[in-house]
C-alpha cells in the first residue's frame, strides 16, 4: 500500500527531550548558572516556555532564525535580571556544539529502522535547522536508514503547511496516496499530513492529545509498527 515513509525526527526518532535536557544540565554546570537561578529546574522552565512561544512566531515567519536563537537563550537570564549579551552567547554556541553529539534514541526506534528500511523508502521530514539536524543524524547512526532528509529550513516553510509535505513529495517523487507521515506531534505531522492528503501514524507518546479525527493508525512503542506496516 505504501511506499514512501515520512519520519519526524525530534522526539520521534532522535530522543530530543532527553538528550536537550542532558544537554542544558552540562551547559548550566559549566557556566555556573547556579549564580542566577534557584535551581536546573528554574532556569530550564524559564527557557522552554518561552522557546515554545518562540517557536510558533518562527513557524509563522514572525522573526529570523538568529533572533530565535538569541531570545530563547537570553530570556532566562533577563527574567532574573542579568544583562549579559556574552554569556548566553557562549551558552549558546557551547550547547549547540555539545548537543550535536548526544546520541540517545527513542526506545527501540532503531529496531524499528532496521524492519521499515528493508521494505520502504525513508525519508526525515522535520521542522529544524539543517546543520544541527545532519549532525543528529550522524551522531546517533541512523542516516544509513533515510534515502533523503527534508527540512523546513530548506523548504521555506514549516509543518503542519501542506506546502512542506508537496516539497517533501516532489523532493522525492512520492505520491501522497502511497505516502505516510510517522511522528509525534499532533498539529505539525499528524494534522499536517492529513491535510496535504498523506495517511498519517501518530505516535502517541503521552496519551494526552486531543484527537480531532482518528489517524491512520497510532502506536504508543516503536516495537508496535510491524503490526502496522
Amino acid at each position: 500500500m505504501y511506499k514512501s515513509i515520512f519520519i519526524d525526527l525530534d522526539d520521534t526518532v532522535w530522543a530530543f527531550s532527553d538528550n536537550s535536557h542532558d544537554t542544558f544540565k552540562q551547559m548550566y554546570d559549566k557556566f555556573d548558572y547556579s549564580r542566577f537561578f534557584s535551581s536546573f529546574n528554574h532556569f530550564y522552565s524559564l527557557y522552554s516556555e518561552r522557546n515554545r512561544e518562540l517557536w510558533v512566531d518562527y513557524g509563522q515567519g514572525k522573526i529570523t532564525k538568529d533572533e530565535l536563537n538569541k531570545e530563547r537563550f537570553s530570556h532566562p537570564l533577563r527574567v532574573v535580571g542579568v544583562d549579559d549579551d556574552n554569556l548566553p552567547a557562549m551558552f549558546s554556541k557551547s550547547f549547540f556544539e555539545e548537543i550535536a553529539l548526544k546520541d540517545k534514541l527513542m526506545p527501540n526506534c532503531r529496531e524499528a529502522l532496521e524492519y521499515l528500511y528493508t521494505k520502504y523508502d525513508l525519508y526525515i521530514l522535520s521542522n529544524g535547522f539543517h546543520g544541527l539536524q545532519q549532525k543528529k543524524i550522524d551522531s546517533s547512526g541512523v542516516s544509513k536508514y533515510f534515502k533523503k532528509i527534508i527540512l523546513s529550513e530548506d523548504a521555506g516553510v514549516h509543518k503542519p503547511y501542506k506546502e512542506i509535505f508537496d516539497y517533501a513529495l516532489a523532493q522525492t517523487d512520492s505520491q501522497a496516496e502511497t505516502s505516510i507521515m510517522i511522528g509525534d506531534s499532533w498539529e505539525n505531522d499528524i494534522l499536517g499530513a492529513h491535510d496535504a492528503g498523506l495517511s498519517q501514524g501518530f505516535y502517541n507518546i503521552n496519551s494526552s492529545v486531543n484527537m480531532s479525527f482518528n489517524p491512520t493508525f497510532i502506536f504508543h512503542d516503536w516495537l508496535e509498527i510491524s503490526d502496522f506496516l
